[in-house]
């Protein structure tokens, strides 16, 4: 049998032996799966455990809440003159927006002078600050804290909100659990594919995704962060 030349196909060249090509991981499902531990971790905090399974009392609710308008405030002062950019434009969403929401909240659970005395957290202050430098100087970064952030909302907020309903009597979707309420958002499961899309298209290279993945680790290490620093506050009794 004479040899194959140098140019004959070699087995996996020929049709239908070629293995088919293995398809990208969508970089949504990436940053989800890659932050699971963060995420975790965050959520299953002793404060939120006591949150949600009706241990603290409305004043904790109203500490949390008052911390939630800081981390917002830093997310959506500046989203006005991001909307132009082409990494942060597709994300900014009106419908999105929890400043106002919160702000109605806060009205409810502390009055009309809610704003007197309130401070955020040191941890609180970390947060809003990273925000802020990634909205000022990284696009891609800010991504990464909006996503974990309104898809958060989107999600186990609403286990919240259900808990604040039944806990301390607020009507349901009524003042008090505003800023989980999204009015104009007519099917959040919609919303949600339409916003992981946008991540799979982020326009920006595997190097600077990997970046942001690590952004939402941090994002979720940050909020965690602050759960702790609640917890301190409000410690159960013995």
């Amino acid at each position: 049998m004479a040899a194959s030349s140098p140019t004959s196909p070699t087995p996996s060249d020929l049709p239908g032996d070629t293995a088919p090509a293995t398809p990208a991981t969508p970089f949504s499902t990436l940053i989800r799966t890659a932050s699971h531990e963060q995420h975790t971790e965050a959520e299953n905090s002793s404060f939120m455990s006591d949150l949600l399974g009706g241990r603290l009392g409305v004043t904790a609710y109203r500490r949390y809440t008052e911390q939630l308008w800081f981390v917002y405030r830093a997310l959506e002062d500046p989203s006005e003159a991001l909307t132009e950019d082409p990494v942060t434009g597709p994300f900014v969403r009106a419908e999105l927006a929890r400043t106002d929401a919160l702000e109605r909240d806060l009205t409810h659970l502390g009055g009309p002078s809610w704003r007197d005395g309130l401070h955020p957290l040191p941890a609180t202050a970390a947060y809003a600050e990273r925000i802020a430098a990634c909205a000022r100087d990284w696009p891609a970064g800010y991504v990464a804290h909006h996503y974990t952030r309104y898809l958060g909302d989107l999600s186990g907020g609403q286990i919240i909100r259900g808990t604040a309903e039944k806990a301390w009597g607020f009507a349901r979707k009524g003042d008090g659990v505003r800023f989980y309420v999204f009015e104009e958002i007519a099917n959040p499961a919609a919303f949600k594919r339409t916003y992981r899309s946008l991540l799979d298209a982020l326009p920006v290279d595997d190097l600077e995704k990997q970046r942001v993945v690590d952004e939402c680790k941090q994002a979720f290490r940050l909020n965690g962060a602050v759960f702790r620093e609640l917890g301190e506050e409000f410690p159960l009794s013995a």
